[in-house]
């Protein structure tokens, strides 16, 4: 009998230790930072990371295209363009050609929240980057021969990604038709007439307004010491003035009341499109970790339920993607599915639909909900892998919801959804009156004489 309970015993144990290890392997490793303002406001974030002599820095501004007002849209992303045409230090294009001399990668993105720039280096090119980032934010080049240039090319980039593409319109016509509020309604790249009617003037105020360290996070991840590393950063940042703080955008969504439609005529499509949105709750809350989850289980990779259903058993599209958002205000969770050749369009929509209900009724599966943790704990580790992709995310988190520990705690916030949890938001969000609904249909080609 003492034997049998040995048994026992050692079974038991074995069990709680595998647990244990099972449990471990499902952490994403913490990452230690410190967090720091400057005296003039510039909040400095520094993680090290000695795996390679590499070091990443992000600045990330408090500005995004949901900072512009009626009339002047698409500055932000401008500015993007703006940041590397020099500064009183660096020269025209001198940013890009001293960053790769010197073995490292840079670039800036824009969306409606922020707008980041970023450096990736070998570890003994921290004074370098730190030069160039505090130069332009200290003293940008805004003059007319540089804002003509670069409204040129962001007006040219806006013809060949949307203008001129199949679809483009319709993906900017799906943010208009389902939000009221101007903050986003409009699209980041902004309208050609505003661009053209942007003045100096206009831009060297947006430039004051919004590119001060007091509406700015640093953050530098790699193999660096913090102390030292701070140092720096205080020698390169540390007399750049802070300004007013920038008005805050009011991001409130009015209340809707019902379905939106509508159809567009494509002369560049080939097939339609159907395309919807449906209004969320901001991002870093409980509702839309549950959405992001009911996103992954509905559309990440073959074995998901619209894919399954929609592509592979009744054969009615060739391919669908879900989303769900994560902006600071209203978000949007949106479906975008591609009807195959001879299918109507409202087949499609119909059984997009039916998905939803089904959801409703019957909730989702824990094979389903255990899938999508999985899913979203590798791509957690694949983005903590590079220096610059951590970087980037903390700056984000800090500047969109001022939790820049978001890095450590979103695995947490997004494994503790339930499938309970999942069939409440699309019961509560997934309705008529917060959707939007925009069918793109491709317009008749005219035969003429040169294309017979």
């Amino acid at each position: 009998m003492k034997r049998y309970r040995a048994g026992t015993l050692l079974l038991a144990s074995v069990l709680l230790l595998a647990q244990a290890l099972a449990a471990a392997e499902l952490r994403v490793p913490h990452l230690n930072f410190t967090d720091q303002r400057l005296g003039n406001g510039l909040r400095v974030i520094i993680a090290p990371d000695h795996t390679a002599p590499v070091f990443a820095i992000s600045v990330t501004y408090n500005v995004g295209s949901h900072s512009e007002r009626p009339g002047r849209t698409g500055f932000a992303h401008l500015f993007e363009h703006m940041m590397f045409q020099g500064s009183k230090n660096v020269g025209k294009g001198e940013h890009m050609i001293l960053i790769e001399n010197n073995g490292g990668d840079m670039n800036g993105t824009t969306n409606e929240d922020r707008t980041n720039y970023f450096e990736m280096l070998p570890k003994n090119q921290l004074d370098l980057a730190l030069f160039l980032e505090s130069d332009r934010m200290r003293s940008l080049a805004v003059n007319l021969a540089n804002l003509n240039n670069q409204r040129n090319a962001v007006q040219e980039e806006r013809r060949l990604g949307i203008d001129n593409q199949p679809y483009g319109k319709a993906y900017l016509e799906i943010d208009n038709l389902a939000y009221d509020n101007f903050a986003y309604k409009h699209s980041v790249i902004g309208s050609m007439a505003d661009l053209n009617a942007a003045t100096v003037s206009d831009v060297q105020d947006f430039f004051r307004i919004y590119y001060a360290p007091n509406n700015a996070v640093l953050t530098l991840v790699g193999d660096l010491d913090p102390a030292e590393a701070l140092e720096s950063v205080k020698k390169y940042f540390g007399d750049i003035p802070s300004q007013p703080a920038p008005p805050r955008p009011d991001l409130t969504e009015p209340e809707h009341y019902g379905q939106r439609r509508e159809t567009m005529m494509d002369p560049l499509a080939r097939l339609p499109m159907v395309l919807m949105a449906f209004h969320t709750p901001p991002g870093n809350t409980a509702d839309n970790y549950a959405l992001q989850v009911l996103a992954s289980i509905l559309s990440t990779g073959e074995s998901s339920r619209l894919y399954q259903h929609l592509v592979k058993e009744k054969q009615l599209a060739t391919s669908v993607e879900v989303q769900a958002d994560a902006r600071t205000g209203d978000s949007l969770f949106y479906l975008l599915a591609m009807p195959r050749p001879g299918v109507k369009p409202e087949e499609v929509e119909q059984a997009i639909e039916d998905e939803i209900a089904a959801i409703k009724k019957d909730g989702v599966t824990d094979a389903e909900m255990e899938k999508a943790r999985a899913q979203f704990r590798r791509q957690q580790i694949q983005e903590r892998q590079s220096d610059l992709f951590t970087a980037i995310r903390i700056g984000e988190y800090a500047v969109k919801f001022n939790d820049p520990d978001l890095i450590n705690t979103i695995f947490d916030k997004f494994n503790a959804v339930t499938a309970a949890q999942v069939k409440e938001v699309a019961e509560k969000y997934l309705i008529p009156p917060q959707q939007a609904v925009v069918i793109d249909l491709p317009a008749q080609q005219e035969t003429t004489a040169a294309s017979r």
